[in-house]
């Protein structure tokens, strides 16, 4: 068993406050209770919360399942703790405007497989699963109220999201204060002595989850903020499901593979250090050898490809990933030999075929993809969003993108 001052250098790595003062409080904390723990022989009790706005979670949310993943490690006992209630709202921490609300049922078809994709990083058998409305949707109105009064509006008026919003002259709705008083009584609820969350979730952490927790008579958790944002396969901005430019943890194998190989070269080093755990001596010394051409970066961005869907899926599933890849990219046809067929009984449009297959997610993302080339039948673009494919053109192959094929043939 590591000692106290090594679990405390793991367990704060890669913990970042913008300020070294709470840096060093926290750091303090964290040992504190892990002597505290320690001598009482009880783990401490450790959670992350994960709202279910959509139904994916992808790769940039297993930073902080990683940092679950150590303390499971020291036996700690670890939550995973779905936001059923807090979705219904949206964190509005990283918004710049409000978000739309969800409704019961679709936070109940979200959050359906959210366990399953966390065990692939999660001990399942180590790791507590909870549901936030299992304690916010007994409050009652008094109770709101009693919560409330730990805080000020100026509180929540400072912070840079509200602030801008409201230099701007852009509504802040007063139901998008109640997000942080509700994650706040999450640390009460569970009496939680550590919270682990990103940078955009400093405030509902540090501040409303300490408050709130000192409030009603328990000592304030350890908040631990992970620095880095995994960038989406833009290789600039945090990896977003509503942007578009994320990887989830669900995504096929060959999917998987090649999203990652989209990645600028320049996100190389962080996705090694952030997704695949290297030091930041092995990040440096990547840096210096693709700097140098020592590594050539499709080579690199290829092996960081095969782990990936390693990590998530198989080897197996990783060497069909990476030779569907070689065909497409590195053969003259560019075109996979194993992709599915689909019987088209009657002329049908373009369109309508590929939102039949769920190749696109709704028609006005075929008609943009259109736009852009980025839908071929028999490798032509096909740009005119009222084409047909007719029974005298089959059979034919069509594709979305880089990476989604159908091949289109007649009934026998």
């Amino acid at each position: 068993m590591p000692t106290i001052d090594e679990q405390v250098d793991l367990l704060m790595s890669g913990a970042e406050y913008g300020d070294p003062q709470t840096k060093e409080a926290m750091r303090r904390e964290l040992r504190e209770r892990l002597i505290e723990a320690e001598k009482a022989g009880r783990p401490l009790r450790v959670y992350c919360g994960y709202d279910p706005r959509t139904a994916d979670l992808h790769l940039g949310h297993t930073i902080t399942m990683r940092k679950l993943r150590q303390f499971q490690e020291l036996g700690h006992d670890v939550t995973f703790l779905i936001g059923s209630f807090t979705s219904l709202i949206g964190d509005p921490s990283d918004k710049d405007k409000a978000r739309d609300q969800l409704t019961r049922e679709q936070v109940e078809v979200n959050a359906r497989t959210y366990s399953n994709q966390a065990f692939k990083i999660l001990d399942p058998n180590l790791t507590r699963v909870r549901f936030n409305d299992e304690w916010l949707s007994t409050l009652d109105f008094a109770d709101i109220i009693r919560l409330a009064s730990n805080f000020t509006v100026q509180q929540f008026l400072v912070r840079e999201n509200f602030k801008k919003r409201l230099d701007a002259g852009e509504p802040i709705y007063l139901h998008e204060l109640f997000y942080g008083l509700m994650q706040g009584y999450d640390a009460v609820a569970q009496e939680t002595d550590v919270q682990i969350g990103g940078q955009d979730q400093l405030f509902n952490i540090l501040v409303a989850g300490r408050k709130l927790q000192e409030g009603l008579g328990q000592r304030p958790q350890v908040a631990i903020i992970m620095g880095e944002s995994l960038p989406g396969t833009d290789g600039e901005i945090k990896m977003s499901k509503s942007l578009g430019n994320h990887i989830p943890i669900l995504a096929e194998p060959w999917d998987m593979f090649g999203k990652v190989m989209s990645v600028p070269d320049k996100a190389m080093p962080i996705y090694h250090k952030l997704i695949l755990g290297w030091s930041p001596t092995e990040v440096v010394q990547l840096e210096k050898e693709l700097a140098s051409g020592t590594l050539h970066p499709n080579e690199v961005k290829m092996n960081l490809a095969r782990k990936i869907v390693t990590i998530f899926h198989s080897a197996e599933a990783a060497d069909g990933a990476q030779k569907r890849w070689d065909e497409v990219f590195r053969s003259h046809g560019g075109i996979p030999e194993d992709i599915p067929e689909e019987v088209l009984a009657e002329a049908e449009k373009v369109v309508d075929i590929l939102r039949r297959l769920n190749m696109v997610g709704s028609g006005g993302e075929a008609k943009r993809l259109m736009q852009q080339n980025g839908v071929r039948l028999n490798e032509h673009p096909v740009t005119d969003a009222q084409a047909s494919v007719t029974l005298d053109m089959l059979p034919a192959v069509l594709q979305v993108g880089k990476r989604k094929f159908v091949r289109l043939v007649a009934k026998a």
